[in-house]
């Protein structure tokens, strides 16, 4: 059991790493790892967002102090985000774990793609931003059903239309707070405390441990690289779990 627990605090540990260091990929990096340990996918996602309750909190509050959230931006992503969210976990907890594996294990793959696309193209071109709500129903949406994907969804969009990535990063970090307390709660009435399992304990307890070390990679590690790599980590890992779960 104590075992089980270390995998759990290491991936906690990594995931945090990196996004402290991107601003994204906690949600997708654990959600894939947990579904690859045989974890259901609404019960990974369910434990992936309680912890993220925390993480996505004192990420919030950081960037608020710092000057670094669009409020403008903000009212115009929190409701759809949130209304998204709410419907996206609403109909995961609802399905059969055994048929939604593959269809989740695909949409993080195409995270991973994205990731990539991302990596081979940054810095992004700017564009004058124009669709704000359809992406936050979108991103809250997949980030429910799939565990994650907030973030990578979220802001590269809103980068690739040409947001600030300052303002752009503070406040989709700011507005899934909201988000996540939103899921978790809808997880929480639909599925119990069962939600409150040893993996969210573990990654809780990595991602406290990796937060300050996060914000140090993200001083002095390239973004370009560190996102490609987790690109790649993720596209391979979800592919192999679809292969897996179809064969």
């Amino acid at each position: 059991m104590l075992d089980t627990l270390l995998i759990f605090i290491l991936i906690g540990f990594a995931a945090q790493m990196v996004d402290g260091a991107l601003g994204m990929a906690f949600g997708v990096i654990s959600t894939t790892l947990l579904i690859s340990m045989g974890v259901p996918p609404a019960l990974a996602s369910a434990s992936v967002h309680a912890v993220e309750c925390v993480t996505t909190g004192v990420s919030g509050v950081s960037h608020v102090y710092h000057r670094n959230v669009d409020w403008k931006l903000f009212k115009r992503l929190a409701l759809p985000g949130i209304l998204g969210g709410v419907t996206g976990a609403y109909v995961i907890s609802n399905i059969d774990a055994s048929m939604a594996k593959p269809f989740v294990l695909a949409y993080l793959s195409i995270i991973g793609f994205i990731l990539i696309y991302r990596a081979l193209r940054w810095p992004p071109q700017v564009k004058h931003p124009k669709y704000v709500a359809p992406l936050g129903i979108a991103g809250g949406f997949l980030d429910a059903a799939g565990g994650g994907g907030w973030g990578p969804v979220v802001t590269s969009n809103l980068l690739i239309q040409g947001s600030s990535p300052r303002q752009t990063i503070g406040t989709v970090n700011s507005v899934e707070f909201f988000l996540t307390i939103s899921i978790s709660v809808t997880f929480l009435l639909s599925m119990g405390p069962e939600i409150i399992t040893q993996s969210a304990i573990g990654l809780l307890i990595g991602g406290v441990i990796a937060a300050p070390f996060g914000a140090m990679m993200a001083k002095h590690i390239p973004t370009k690289p560190l996102l490609l790599m987790v690109g790649i980590i993720l596209t391979l890992t979800s592919l192999y779990g679809i292969y897996h779960a179809i064969y």
